[in-house]
C-alpha cells in the first residue's frame, strides 16, 4: 500500500467519515465545510484526484463527488485501530445476558442470547460461534424418571449440557444408576469429549467380553448422552433481515447478494468455516469487501472479536454493509465479547 502524505491521509479519513455519515458522494466544497482542513478547495480537489488514482476513492458519476473504495475503507479502519479507542461498557449487555441465560449460565444459552443482544445494539446481522476446542467432560449423571426411564445428563466445561430421557427396557434402581455414573466419572472426567466418544465405542465393540452388566449399561447410557452434545460448531445468528434495508445500487448490496448471504446463514456450516478461517488469533478481526475469500461476502464487512472462558476461545461479531459506523461498531463488538467472557467465567 502506498504511503500517503499527512494531508492525503487527513483528506481521505475526513471523506470516509463524511460518506459513512451521509451516504452521499463527497466533493471538495463539502470537505472544506465539514472537515476544517485549512487548505484551499483546489488543493483538496488535487488531493482527491491523487487518492482516486491510488485506488482509495472512486467517482460514481462524473459530476458527483467521490466515495471510498474497499481500499479507502481499509485505510480508515486501520487508522481507527492504530489510535487509542474506547471499549463500550458492557455492564448493561452483561446484565441482559445474565437475565436471558439464567443461572448457572450455560454456554449455549449465553450465545443464543448474545446474538440477539448484539444485533439490537449494532442494528446489523450479529453472530456468535462457540468455543472451538472440543469440550472436556465434567460429569455424567443418571436421574431415574420411572422404573425403566432414565434422564442422562452430560455436563462439559464451558457450560455445554446434554439431557436425554431414554427407556432402558428393564427396571433399574437408583443405587445401580449411582454406581454407573460413579464408574463413568472415575474413568472419563477431565478427558476431551471426542476422546471419550471413541473410548466408549471401543469398549462397547468388545462388549461381549464385559462380564460386568453394570459397566455395559453405563457405557451405553454414556454413549446416548454424548451423542446429544453437538459435534459440529453451531452458529447463532440474529438480525439477518436487517440487510434488506441496505439493498441499493449505491451500497453495492443487491437483493441477490442479500439472498446469497441469507442462504449462507441458513446453511451455517459454510459460514462457520469461513469465520473460523478469519479468526487466526485472539482479539479483533475486521474483513472488508474484496478481502473476503468468497464473492458472496464481498459487498459486506465483518467485525468480530474473541471471547474466552479462561482456556478456550469463541467468536462474536457482526456482518454489515461496508458503509457502517466502524468506530461505534468496533466498540460495541469488543464490549460484548468482554461481557460474554465474564459471564462464562463466572459460570464455571
Amino acid at each position: 500500500m502506498s504511503q500517503l502524505s499527512a494531508r492525503a491521509a487527513q483528506v481521505l479519513a475526513a471523506l470516509v467519515a463524511e460518506y459513512i455519515d451521509t451516504g452521499e458522494p463527497v466533493g471538495s466544497a463539502r470537505l472544506m465545510h465539514v472537515a476544517g482542513l485549512g487548505v484551499s478547495s483546489a488543493t483538496i480537489r488535487n488531493t482527491l484526484a491523487e487518492l482516486e488514482d491510488l485506488g482509495y476513492l472512486q467517482q460514481p458519476h462524473t459530476s458527483a463527488g467521490r466515495i471510498p473504495t474497499d481500499r479507502g475503507y481499509r485505510f480508515y479502519v486501520d487508522q481507527l485501530l492504530a489510535a487509542p479507542r474506547s471499549v463500550r461498557s458492557g455492564a448493561a449487555v452483561e446484565a441482559q445476558l445474565r437475565r436471558d441465560a439464567g443461572t448457572p449460565a450455560l454456554a449455549e444459552d449465553v450465545l443464543a442470547a448474545v446474538s440477539q443482544v448484539l444485533s439490537r445494539a449494532s442494528r446489523l446481522v450479529a453472530f456468535a460461534l462457540p468455543m472451538s476446542a472440543d469440550g472436556v467432560l465434567k460429569e455424567i449423571e443418571f436421574v431415574p424418571l420411572s422404573a425403566t426411564k432414565v434422564l442422562v445428563i452430560v455436563v462439559a466445561d464451558g457450560g455445554q449440557v446434554s439431557r436425554k430421557a431414554i427407556d432402558v427396557g428393564e427396571e433399574i434402581d437408583v443405587q445401580e444408576l449411582r454406581q454407573a455414573s460413579n464408574y463413568l466419572n472415575t474413568e472419563f472426567a477431565g478427558m476431551p469429549l471426542e476422546h471419550i466418544r471413541l473410548a466408549v465405542m471401543e469398549r462397547l465393540r468388545h462388549e461381549r467380553t464385559l462380564a460386568d452388566a453394570l459397566r455395559s449399561r453405563a457405557l451405553k447410557l454414556a454413549q446416548t448422552g454424548l451423542d446429544e452434545l453437538p459435534k459440529k460448531s453451531p452458529l447463532f445468528v440474529d438480525g439477518a433481515s436487517s440487510l434488506l434495508d441496505e439493498a441499493s445500487e449505491d451500497s453495492g448490496i443487491t437483493i441477490g447478494t442479500v439472498s446469497a448471504l441469507l442462504k449462507m446463514v441458513e446453511e451455517k456450516e459454510r459460514l462457520v468455516k469461513l469465520l473460523n478461517e478469519y479468526m487466526d488469533g485472539p482479539g479483533l478481526t475486521i474483513v472488508i469487501g474484496q478481502e473476503h475469500r468468497t464473492p458472496d461476502l464481498r459487498p459486506f464487512s465483518i467485525i468480530a472479536s474473541t471471547y474466552q472462558d479462561g482456556t478456550r476461545r469463541g467468536t462474536v461479531g457482526v456482518i454489515g454493509p461496508m458503509r457502517m459506523q466502524y468506530s461505534r461498531t468496533i466498540a460495541v463488538v469488543d464490549g460484548v465479547a468482554l461481557a460474554v467472557s465474564r459471564v462464562l467465567r463466572d459460570s464455571m
